[in-house]
């Protein structure tokens, strides 16, 4: 059975050190390489991965290469880095199903936002209605600490994709302040 899985921020490309410095890497080289791998060591060939943004920068024939390595069906959210050209490319791409600015998906009773900027969407501790996204390359997984607003990004997950599941779990254990 397949599985869904999200993630952000990848940055394929971006030859700068406070990207894969940050990260733990000795160069730009090194991230994209290990990201592709510990990608690919997770998400299935059948499995759908919501990529929520900012998928390269830099050089798009070198992004691109990165992102053809990667197993599974992926739906790309836009980010700011994510030009209209680069929108095109994606669509193009034999592994990319679709390129849009969010994605609305239901998990269970749960809807799910899924954008590439952190989104309020909800009131307290309600957790029907939950926002995952990516942008702040922050290294945890909650924004201001809501437990309705979850980020996917590579930067707090070590550079691999999150399961759904995995998700929902933290999202629950944040509710019943457990972390």
């Amino acid at each position: 059975m397949s599985q869904i899985w999200f993630t952000s921020d990848t940055h394929f490309g971006h030859d700068r050190d406070f990207v894969w410095g940050v990260r733990g890497f000795k160069n730009v080289d090194e991230m994209n390489k290990e990201i592709v791998k510990r990608w690919n060591s997770v998400v299935a060939k059948d499995d759908i991965v919501y990529h929520l943004g900012d998928v390269m920068l830099g050089e798009n024939e070198r992004g691109l290469y990165y992102l053809k390595q990667l197993k599974g069906t992926i739906y790309i959210a836009l980010g700011n880095h994510d030009t209209s050209t680069r929108a095109d490319l994606y669509r193009n791409c034999y592994n990319v199903a679709d390129v849009q600015l969010e994605y609305r998906i239901k998990a269970g009773k749960r809807t799910l936002i899924l954008n590439h900027y952190p989104v309020i969407t909800a009131n307290g501790e309600d957790t029907r209605t939950l926002c995952l996204y990516g942008h702040t390359h922050q290294t945890t997984n909650f924004y201001e600490n809501r437990p309705y607003m979850y980020h996917v990004g590579v930067d707090s997950h070590n550079c691999y994709p999150i399961k759904l599941e995995d998700v929902l779990a933290e999202i629950i254990d944040k509710k019943k302040g457990n972390n």
